[in-house]
């Protein structure tokens, strides 16, 4: 039977594709759990719009993410924050503090799930954080962490 997925089927397609697949799987699993319908003259019309979008959706993120990569790539971004004579952190600087700094810092505002970094930043001095705003987009800046 031929099925259009309405939503991503994990080991068979994403959604819009239309994918043929045993009779019973799709009565008894796929079409209940309203993941595809069956694909009609009407549905497969439908498809097409339902790939472009995605299409135009990936194509826009892409485009977004490229967009911040060039407004922050190589930007150098001070933090503050309280530390023992010996440059010991009282604490660490993780994700979360990074975007926030980031976005207080430059205006452009990130989330905490795009900053990568090997472990917490637990001492000052400048450290390399990887911003990964898309699968295919990633670029540094610098975090400069001095005394508060």
């Amino acid at each position: 039977m031929r099925i259009l997925l309405t939503k991503d089927v994990p080991d068979l397609g994403g959604k819009g594709e239309i994918v043929e697949v045993a009779d019973g799987y799709a009565r008894n699993y796929l079409v209940p759990r309203k993941l595809g319908i069956k694909a009609t003259t009407g549905a497969v019309k439908q498809a097409v719009g339902m790939r472009q979008a995605r299409q135009d959706a990936i194509r826009r993120e892409r485009e977004e993410a490229e967009n911040l990569a060039t407004a922050l790539s190589g930007t150098r971004v001070v933090v503050a924050a309280r530390a023992s004579d010996e440059g010991k952190l009282f604490g660490s600087i993780g994700t979360a503090d990074i975007a926030t700094a980031v976005t207080k810092f430059t205006g452009v505002p990130i989330e905490a799930k795009v900053v990568g970094i090997a472990a917490p930043i637990k001492e000052i001095g400048l450290h390399e954080v990887t911003i990964k705003p898309h699968a295919e987009v990633t670029f540094p800046i610098t975090m400069d962490v001095i005394p508060a």
